[in-house]
């Protein structure tokens, strides 16, 4: 009766918990496009900062041999990065489904 609420995982998308399990590893970046304050009420330690709104402009600043995990509040924003880095051929970008709410809920390591 309800199921037109629940919604198909979005192929752009990475679980949280599988982000978590290649946090750390040389071959992944996370990038927190959220702005400067939230940026500075926490983020995922080691994670690159640049924001949606510059992502574009510097997008050379991140390899593309690396999976890119692309981290906003709630995963929203990071949708629009993952496009964004797409569209500039990067091979391997995933949005972090749940973004730093999901994170911080799962008592992840945050700075």
């Amino acid at each position: 009766m309800w199921g037109f609420l629940k919604r198909d995982p979005d192929p752009r998308e990475i679980t949280n918990t599988d982000a978590a399990a290649v946090y750390g590893h040389d071959d992944a970046v996370f990038v927190d496009v959220r702005e400067r304050d939230e940026w500075a009420a926490g983020h995922i330690p080691g994670a690159v900062h640049i924001p949606l709104g510059e992502l574009a402009r510097r997008k050379n600043e991140l390899s593309r041999d690396q999976q890119v995990i692309a981290l906003c509040r709630s995963g929203r924003r990071s949708l629009d990065a993952v496009d964004i880095l797409t569209a500039a051929g990067f091979p391997d970008v995933k949005s972090m489904a749940g973004g730093m709410i999901e994170w911080s809920r799962s008592g992840r390591p945050v700075e």
